[in-house]
C-alpha cells in the first residue's frame, strides 16, 4: 500500500475525532485544530513508523494533548512573569541627539555605518570586526576614520584629537 494514501486515509477517517477530544480538553476549538494540524504533520514525518504502530490515532491525541499542555504552560508562565514584573516601564522618546546621530549615521555610506556602528556601540575591536566583515584591519580602520570625520561634519562638531588621528 503507498504510505501517503495509508496516511490519507488515516488522517481522514480520524482527524474529527482527535479534533472532538483535544477540544473537549482544552476547551478552545482554534487551539484544538492547531494542536491537531501539528500533531497530524508530525505523525505523517514518521508515518513509516507510526503507521506500524497498533494504534497511531492514540499516537496523534497524545502528541496533541501534550501540544495542547505547552501552550497552557506558555500562558500560564506569561501572566506569573507578567504578575511579577508588570508592564515595562514606558519609554520616553529619544532625546534630539539620539535622532541627529542616526539621521547622520543613516548619511554615511554603508561600509563606514557599518564599521563605526560595530566599534562604537557593538564594542567590537578593530581585529574582530575585520574577521566578521571579511576585510584587512588596515581597511576596517579607514572606515572608521571616514565615518568618524563623516559623522562629525554631518553632526557639525569636531572630533577629539585621539581619535582624529586614531
Amino acid at each position: 500500500m503507498n504510505t501517503d494514501a495509508g496516511f490519507e486515509e488515516f488522517y481522514r477517517s480520524t482527524r474529527h475525532r482527535v479534533v472532538t477530544v483535544l477540544y473537549a480538553l482544552g476547551g478552545d476549538l482554534t487551539e484544538a485544530q492547531d494542536a491537531a494540524q501539528e500533531a497530524y504533520v508530525r505523525a505523517w514525518q514518521r508515518w513509516r513508523r507510526i503507521g506500524g504502530y497498533g494504534d497511531p490515532e492514540a499516537w496523534v491525541r497524545t502528541v496533541g494533548h501534550r501540544l495542547l499542555v505547552n501552550r497552557w504552560r506558555k500562558i500560564r508562565n506569561g501572566r506569573l512573569a507578567y504578575r511579577r514584573h508588570g508592564v515595562a516601564p514606558a519609554v520616553g522618546p529619544p532625546s534630539e541627539d539620539t535622532v541627529a546621530l542616526v539621521a547622520a549615521l543613516r548619511q554615511l555610506p554603508a561600509e563606514q555605518r557599518e564599521a563605526v556602528v560595530l566599534h562604537h556601540l557593538a564594542d567590537l575591536s578593530v581585529a574582530e570586526i575585520a574577521a566578521q566583515t571579511g576585510v584587512p584591519t588596515g581597511t576596517v580602520k579607514a572606515r572608521l576614520a571616514r565615518g568618524r570625520k563623516g559623522l562629525a561634519d554631518l553632526l557639525g562638531t569636531t572630533l577629539p584629537e585621539e581619535v582624529s588621528n586614531a
